[in-house]
């Protein structure tokens, strides 16, 4: 088994509040790993340090084998080419256009502007963007503004993808649709994924592998049928509580 990302014994705090408490945590590669947890339970920390965005207090990091914990911001630039990250509401550019901010990641990259546009072209073509180059985030519906947040985040081509609530603020139509599209990167690119939600049919339509964030550690890891049959109390109950309330 291959391992894209590996966490060990991730802690951190924010003044007495400790967040993470000793997280370990694995993602195979070419697999979508879905991070599931209540509100405040440290999803997004995880996934901020996981990226480097948030340097843990202890524990160690590790992507494709190497250890990346102590990397300084100029050799983070190199894994983040491997690894993009997808913001919970999108962070698009309000002053930039649809295709200005796909090919932004390219242009910080210095490529040519004839190979950017080949490639963001590609990327809109796929998300069914085609038509809304030259339109403003303003201009766009929520689902719109997901699609292109994931266009900006596969444009690099990276070998993975770190998705923080694709679904939230979503309907439910429109979060199907951005399920379906996570899925089709993993199938079309063979992107690794790391989903963090807490949305129980996003979990159930794109997880290979579940990681239950509870209390600060990883308390269920597995794939749906041994949560449902194996997992803890506590998952037992949020699965069938997200389930009972239509998420």
């Amino acid at each position: 088994m291959n391992h894209f990302i590996k966490c060990t014994g991730i802690k951190k705090a924010f003044g007495l509040k400790e967040v993470l408490k000793g997280v370990n945590l694995e993602v195979e590669e070419g697999k979508t790993l879905v991070i599931l947890g209540g509100s405040g339970s440290g999803k997004s920390v995880l996934l901020k340090t996981i990226i480097g965005l948030i340097r843990p207090d202890e524990g160690k990091i590790y992507v494709e084998g190497e250890e990346v914990t102590d990397y300084t911001e100029k050799e983070w630039f190199s894994v983040r080419k491997k690894i993009s990250y997808m913001f919970q509401w999108g962070a698009l550019f309000d002053s930039m256009t649809v295709f200005d901010n796909v090919a932004f990641p390219l242009r910080e990259m210095r490529v040519s502007e004839s190979e950017i546009e080949k490639r963001v072209l590609e990327k809109l073509r796929i998300l069914g963007l085609i038509d809304a180059g030259k339109l403003f985030p303003q201009d766009l519906s929520g689902g719109m503004k997901k699609r292109v947040a994931l266009a900006r985040s596969i444009i690099s081509e990276p070998k993975c993808i770190l998705y923080d609530e694709p679904t939230a603020g979503l309907d439910p139509i429109t979060a199907n649709q951005i399920n379906k599209l996570i899925r089709r990167m993993q199938e079309l690119l063979n992107i690794t994924s790391v989903v963090v939600t807490h949305d129980i049919k996003s979990m159930k339509y794109v997880a290979d592998r579940i990681a239950f964030l509870y209390d600060g550690v990883i308390n269920f890891y597995g794939d749906i049928i041994e949560a449902q049959k194996n997992g803890s109390n506590v998952l037992k109950e949020f699965i069938m509580g997200g389930e009972d309330n239509g998420t």
